[in-house]
């Protein structure tokens, strides 16, 4: 059987669970913005700003990754440059073949023209809405979740905790903390996962990126997380002859998700290439693997370009992509009965074709 192309990976349904706003905008809009409110950028045109984005966020080092962020963040600082990028967002990962996708963002990054809080949920809640609607219109329909983001450095993690819970009816659908992850530990915000909990609320947590199987631990054990943010470095619990560890045979029994993102991890030094990126291991050893961009603009990516790396990489066909696609709508934040319809009305039938 011939290996899924390019192409016909872009026409698959996907599902992206890991993406972050403020890591994928188009250089275009970036050039746009910035000139506006008059913020100097690296380069001058879409495909030289695109290119430093990328050549910029290669470093192997988490820190620098998240350094390239200052650029982005600085152009989403009011109600009309939010709701453009949230509807820009939702209309490129329609067009990409995504019809599910949960998108997150940080509030408290983007309050330095005036916004508050509340009004910053609303105005990407608004794109994100106005973005679906465009591409329902076009033949792409995708539901766009949203999860809001506390960062681990900061100490708003409570305030931004009741913020999703305030908007959860509104198409907020969980909460995140993230951030470098050496020094700040997730149980410097279990007030926040503890309040979440006793709402009934969903969480993920960045946990097992930059740093290792502590910070994994502590998101699940002390914090209660219901998928990890990238979990990639469980595979250092596991050891010859893929014996697993106490921690990594909890995670695999318990179907815990990892919000694996492939590209993301070569760059910031969490596997050294796509072909050595744990997801491999991961995924024979039937972990809750799923396939994420999370920062489309820094890694120059999408979500068929990682399907397509990992294709190339793993000689993956139609049977695998569609295992990572139901996985990721699994472990969606949404409704039970919602997941299933997508599963079974959307992504089962179109796989079907394909194979």
């Amino acid at each position: 059987m011939a290996a899924p192309t390019y192409d016909e990976i872009r026409r698959a349904p996907k599902a992206l669970l890991h993406d972050h706003l403020d890591g994928g905008l188009r250089p275009a809009t970036i050039l746009d913005l910035a000139a506006e409110i008059g913020h100097e950028l690296p380069a001058a045109t879409p495909d030289g700003l695109g290119e430093w984005f990328v050549a910029a966020a290669d470093s192997g080092s988490l820190e620098r990754y998240l350094e390239t962020f200052a650029h982005t963040v600085a152009v989403m600082q009011t109600a009309e440059s939010l709701h453009r990028v949230a509807r820009e967002c939702a209309l490129d990962l329609a067009a990409d073949g995504v019809v599910y996708a949960e998108v997150r963002f940080a509030p408290e990054q983007h309050l330095e023209r005036g916004l508050t809080l509340p009004e910053v949920v609303e105005a990407v809640l608004d794109g994100f809405r106005a973005g679906s609607a465009e591409a329902a219109a076009s033949g792409r329909p995708i539901r766009v979740a949203t999860l809001l983001t506390a960062m681990r450095h900061a100490a708003r993690s409570m305030e931004i905790a009741e913020l999703s819970v305030r908007y959860r009816d509104a198409g907020v659908v969980g909460f995140d903390i993230a951030g470098a992850e050496a020094g700040f530990p997730p149980t410097r915000h279990l007030d926040a996962f503890e309040y979440l909990q006793r709402e009934n609320s969903h969480f993920t947590i960045h946990a097992g990126e930059a740093f290792g199987l502590p910070s994994i631990w502590q998101a699940i054990q002390w914090c209660g997380a219901d998928r990890l943010g990238h979990g990639v470095r469980i595979v250092d619990d596991i050891g010859p002859d893929n014996a697993l560890g106490r921690l990594a045979a909890y995670v695999r029994d318990k179907r815990i998700p990892l919000e694996l993102c492939p590209s993301s991890n070569v760059q910031t030094g969490a596997a050294a290439s796509i072909r050595e990126h744990p997801i491999g291991l991961l995924r024979d050893l039937r972990f809750r693997v799923t396939v994420n961009t999370d920062n489309r603009l820094m890694s120059g990516t999408s979500m068929s370009r990682e399907m397509a790396l990992l294709v190339e990489a793993f000689g993956y066909g139609w049977p695998e992509l569609q295992w990572f696609t139901v996985n990721a709508m699994k472990s969606a934040f949404i409704p039970f009965d919602e997941r299933l319809a997508l599963i079974n009305d959307v992504i089962k039938p179109a796989y079907a074709k394909l194979a």
